[in-house]
C-alpha cells in the first residue's frame, strides 16, 4: 500500500512538471501597430546590497476635501507597457509655453511675509517615523540654512506661505549656467534637484559638473529626468541609469511628467497609457537605486492624468500662484515648487524655488544621513 502510494505521487509530479501555463503574448497590439513589451529580464529582482527599497512617504493631506469621485481613479498596476509612437486617433496636443526642462511659469511667485510655522499633521509625523526613506548614519546632520531668496515676481500665497516651511531648496539645469554652490547653499538651498536627462538620448551638459559641485558644497542632491511621451519607458529608464550614479546618500530620483509643446510628439496619450509608461519607468529606477521615485508634475497634466493615481508615491507639485491645497485638492505632497523666478546670490540666472513639506527633524529623517 505504501509502495503504491509513493509510485502514485512520483507519477503525479512528473505529469504536473510537464505542464506549462501559457503566458502573455510577446507583442501587445495597440490599434494596428504591434508594440514590444519592455524586457525586464535584465532588471535585478532585489536592490543592491545596503539599498533595500523603502516604503513610500506620502505627505500629509493638503486639504480637507478629497478630489471628486468622478476624477481619474487609481487602478491596480497592470502588466508593464512601454508604448512607442503616436496613439492612432489621438487628439493633437495643445501648444504650451513649457520648455524641455523644469517649467518657467508665466506668473512668478514671490518673496514671503512673516514666518508662521505651519502645524505638522499627525499622519505626516507617523509616516516619517514609521517609514524613513533611509537609515541615519553615524555622521552629523547637515546644517539647515534659513531662507534668504528673493523673487522677481512676488506672489501673495495667503494664509500659508512658502516661508512658513523651514527647509527650502532649488532645482537647476544648464540654464542656470555656472553656480557658486557654497554661496547658493548659504542663501537657503538645503537641497537641490539637478536636471540629468531627457528622453532616451539627451544628457544635460551641466549635469556632471553640477552633481559633483553640489556634493562638494555639502548639499543634499538628487537627479531628475524629463519624460518624453514618444520614447519607450524602458529605454528612458536605461538612459537615466547610464548617466546618474547610484549614490546611497542621494535623494530619490524624480520623473518629471508634463506637457511639452515644443516636442515633435504632438499626440496626446490616454490617461491609462500615461500611467502605464510611468509605472514601467519608475519600477526600473526603484529596482536599480533602491529608492521609490518622486513624481514631479504641473496642474494641467495632473488634472488630465494623475488625480487619485499613484497614491503610494511621493509627489513634487508645481503651484506658482496658489498653495498646493488649492491646485491639487486632496493630494499628499513632499515638495512644493512655488517659484520659477527666484533670485539668489551664487546664481546669475533666475532659479526654481521649492520647500519640503515638514519640519527640520522630519527632513533629516526622510533624507537620511546629512552631509557634514
Amino acid at each position: 500500500m505504501r509502495l503504491k502510494l509513493v509510485s502514485s505521487i512520483v507519477i503525479g509530479c512528473l505529469v504536473l512538471g510537464g505542464c506549462r501555463a501559457s503566458g502573455p503574448d510577446d507583442v501587445l497590439q495597440i490599434g494596428s501597430r504591434p508594440v514590444p513589451q519592455v524586457n525586464t529580464a535584465s532588471i535585478p529582482q532585489s536592490p543592491p546590497q545596503g539599498m533595500a527599497p523603502q516604503a513610500p512617504v506620502p505627505m500629509a493631506d493638503v486639504a480637507s476635501e478629497i478630489a471628486p469621485a468622478s476624477a481619474v481613479s487609481s487602478e491596480p498596476h497592470q502588466q508593464a507597457l512601454a508604448w512607442a509612437g503616436p496613439v492612432p486617433g489621438g487628439t493633437p496636443m495643445p501648444s504650451s509655453t513649457m520648455t524641455a526642462g523644469m517649467p518657467m511659469p508665466n506668473e512668478r511667485p514671490v518673496a514671503m511675509l512673516a514666518p508662521v510655522v505651519p502645524p505638522i499633521p499627525q499622519d505626516l509625523q507617523q509616516d516619517l517615523q514609521e517609514a524613513p526613506r533611509q537609515k541615519s548614519g553615524a555622521a552629523g546632520r547637515s546644517r539647515i540654512y534659513s531662507h534668504r531668496f528673493k523673487d522677481a515676481k512676488p506672489i501673495n500665497f495667503g494664509k500659508t506661505k512658502p516661508r512658513d516651511y523651514p527647509v527650502h531648496g532649488v532645482d537647476v539645469s544648464r540654464w542656470q549656467g555656472e553656480i557658486d554652490w557654497a554661496k547658493l547653499r548659504s542663501q537657503g538651498a538645503n537641497f537641490v534637484y539637478i536636471k540629468a536627462t531627457d528622453g532616451g538620448d539627451h544628457l544635460d551638459p551641466m549635469f556632471k559638473k553640477n552633481w559633483k559641485r553640489a556634493n562638494d558644497a555639502g548639499m543634499k542632491r538628487g537627479a531628475y529626468h524629463f519624460f518624453y511621451w514618444c520614447r519607450t519607458a524602458g529605454e528612458q529608464a536605461d538612459w537615466f541609469i547610464r548617466n546618474v550614479p547610484r549614490d546611497p546618500d542621494a535623494l530619490p530620483p524624480v520623473i518629471d511628467v508634463e506637457y511639452n509643446g515644443e516636442s515633435s510628439c504632438k499626440r496626446r496619450l490616454s490617461a491609462e497609457t500615461v500611467r502605464e509608461k510611468m509605472q514601467v519607468f519608475m519600477d526600473k529606477l526603484e529596482r536599480h537605486y533602491g529608492q521609490r521615485p518622486v513624481i514631479y508634475t504641473a496642474p494641467d497634466f495632473y488634472k488630465d492624468n494623475l488625480r487619485n493615481a499613484f497614491l503610494d508615491y511621493p509627489f513634487w507639485l508645481r503651484a506658482v500662484a496658489q498653495h498646493p491645497s488649492k491646485v491639487y485638492p486632496g493630494r499628499k505632497w513632499i515638495f512644493w515648487q512655488y517659484s520659477g523666478s527666484g533670485l539668489s546670490h551664487g546664481v546669475k540666472e533666475k532659479i526654481d524655488l521649492n520647500v519640503f513639506h515638514g519640519s527640520e527633524e522630519q527632513w533629516h529623517r526622510w533624507s537620511g544621513r546629512g552631509a557634514s
